[in-house]
C-alpha cells in the first residue's frame, strides 16, 4: 500500500514562492505518474501538474504554466511542487497524487497567498 504524506504549505504574499513536497512510503514510486491537485471549498478537485513515470513528460493547464514546475526523485520516493509568482486564486489546499493501476492521494497541505 501506498502512503503520500505533502508537506510545505503556508502562507505567502502575492508574488511570492512555496515549494510543496510529497514523500511516499510503503514501496517505491518509481514506476507511478504522479501529479499535483488543488481545492478550494465548492469546487472539484483541479489538476495544476503531472509527470510521467519516466519524468519525461509534464502538463499543465494555463493557468499555472511558468509559474509552477513539478520534478521526482525516486531514490528519495518524492515529488515536488515548485510554485513561482504565486496569486490569491493560487489558494487551495494542494493534494499529491499517485497512479499505476489505481489513485493514491494524500491528505492535502493548505497554500494561502494573500493580496
Amino acid at each position: 500500500q501506498l502512503q503520500l504524506v505533502e508537506s510545505g504549505g503556508g502562507m505567502v504574499q502575492a508574488g511570492g514562492s512555496l515549494t510543496l513536497s510529497c514523500v511516499a512510503k510503503g514501496r517505491s514510486f518509481s514506476e507511478y505518474a504522479v501529479g499535483w491537485f488543488r481545492q478550494t471549498p465548492g469546487k472539484e478537485r483541479e489538476n495544476v501538474a503531472a509527470l510521467s513515470y519516466s519524468g519525461g513528460i509534464t502538463w499543465y493547464p494555463d493557468s499555472v504554466k511558468g509559474r509552477f514546475t513539478i520534478s521526482r526523485d525516486n531514490a528519495k520516493n518524492t515529488v515536488y511542487l515548485q510554485m513561482n509568482r504565486l496569486k490569491p486564486e493560487d489558494t487551495a489546499v494542494y493534494y499529491c497524487n499517485a497512479n499505476y493501476t489505481r489513485d493514491y492521494w494524500g491528505q492535502g497541505t493548505q497554500v494561502t497567498v494573500s493580496s
